[in-house]
């Protein structure tokens, strides 16, 4: 089985799921990182600060990084420290994603799809209520999935999207991923 977790605020989480799963790769969502990062600097700086990180989550290692992090802290640690103490705290959590092709860095750099599923799931178990049955309940998120493309044109944009990101996948974890008879 294959496992990549991505967090965002929940301590002690990475440390419980890798005691249950000690082959798992924890990682801080990256979106949720850079997010989080505005949230302390002025609008004002927005603009050059998003151009001053990007060089570092689109690194293509750790040492990449680590070099444009530091040049991000020469430039911006004096007006921001809480910013740079973010990354700092987060950096063990962020590098598992410098690992990576580019096509998997593509669909795990956010959390937003899984996030948006799951808000679709909850307002359909807000409107029911409540279920006779197990089977009831599973019902009622297979239709709350269908109602996310309703016209069944998104498969296409799934897999133009994800087929690359599957196939790195499948190399860069063969020892964890078994293929389907499908």
């Amino acid at each position: 089985m294959c496992a990549l977790w991505c967090v965002t605020d929940c301590n002690g989480l990475p440390d419980a799921i890798t005691a249950v799963w000690d082959r798992t790769i924890v990682q801080t969502c990256v979106i949720h990182l850079i997010r989080n990062t505005f949230r302390y600097a002025s609008r004002r700086y927005r603009d050059e600060m998003s151009r001053d990180l990007r060089p570092i989550y689109t690194a293509a290692n750790e040492a990449a990084a680590r070099k444009q992090f530091d040049e991000f802290t020469g430039k911006w640690g004096s007006r921001y420290p809480a910013i740079i103490r973010l990354w700092q705290n987060a950096w063990t959590e962020f590098i598992p994603f410098l690992d990576y092709d580019v096509e998997i860095r593509r669909v795990i750099c956010s959390t937003n799809a899984i996030e948006s599923l799951n808000a679709g799931y909850r307002r359909a178990i807000r409107a029911r209520g409540h279920f006779p049955t197990d089977q009831s309940a599973l019902k009622c998120r297979y239709l709350a999935t269908r109602a996310l493309d309703p016209t069944g044109k998104g498969r296409a944009r799934w897999a133009m999207r994800w087929k690359p990101a599957l196939n790195a996948f499948a190399i860069t974890f063969e020892d964890r991923i078994t293929p389907s008879e499908n």
